[in-house]
């Protein structure tokens, strides 16, 4: 009887059963699926189904939106890899931060709001940085570097449109909100302070993708994972900070 009602053990049959469903689907590689199963039983056993709703409706948005325009992006070179289809290494680049904080809400209980926000503010960045780069790279009319504002390609890294930004404010927006209907959060102010985290640690990918990722052979993964961390650290330390924020 506990094992039937242990949150872990559901999470990973409903994951079992709906991966074996749905994995036919051009979302992800074999090796993406595994990554999103265990992914999601962890989460579902730490943050119960909210958490794992999140995460999924991160994943299905994040990839809806790489497909648009996508023979556009393929003529130019500068599409995702595999027709779109997100791989291991893209789904723990994007969920490493939120995984670690989600299951420190288990670990250390009496700090749970901060790695909640914290949480959900990694997937609000990271939701941001897709939805400012897909859409960027498709409709953007002028590309800059973001540290000289020099007019560079479509798809260089550090890149950024104004297109690209506007859909990258409006993805930390809408992930955001996502998070406050699941209960993640629950007030305004940690609305606030969640879909600003995600806005800025967006453009600080882009300062990061600039300056140090050739220079220091950052893949794609790494930089995501520092992006997701920086947007959980500005979350969390905004309320350590600004207490009134707590409520």
């Amino acid at each position: 009887m506990d094992l039937i009602t242990n949150q872990f053990f559901i999470g990973f049959c409903i994951n079992f059963i709906l991966i074996y469903i749905f994995c036919k689907i051009p979302l992800m590689t074999k090796g993406g699926w595994i990554s999103a199963g265990i992914l999601g039983t962890i989460l579902w056993g730490c943050l119960s189904w909210q958490g794992w709703m999140s995460v999924v409706i991160y994943l299905l948005f994040g990839a809806l939106v790489t497909k648009i325009g996508f023979k556009f992006k393929k003529e130019r070179g500068i599409a995702e890899k595999r027709g779109g289809r997100r791989g291991p290494e893209n789904v723990w680049g994007s969920a490493a931060t939120g995984l670690f904080l989600a299951m420190m809400t288990k670990f250390n209980p009496a700090n749970v709001l901060f790695f909640k926000i914290g949480f959900a503010a990694s997937f609000a960045a990271k939701l941001a940085d897709t939805f400012g780069s897909e859409i960027g790279k498709r409709f953007g009319k002028d590309t800059y570097l973001i540290t000289s504002l020099k007019k560079v390609d479509r798809g260089t890294e550090g890149g950024i449109s104004i297109e690209g930004t506007l859909a990258s404010f409006l993805g930390s927006i809408f992930m955001t909100f996502v998070m406050l209907r699941l209960s993640i959060i629950s007030t305004i102010s940690h609305f606030i302070i969640v879909a600003v985290s995600g806005f800025l640690a967006t453009l600080s990918e882009s300062i990061i993708g600039a300056k140090f990722q050739n220079k220091y052979k950052l893949s794609n993964e790494m930089v995501n994972a520092i992006q997701t961390s920086i947007a959980s650290i500005f979350a969390i330390f905004s309320l350590i900070f600004f207490p009134y924020f707590l409520n």
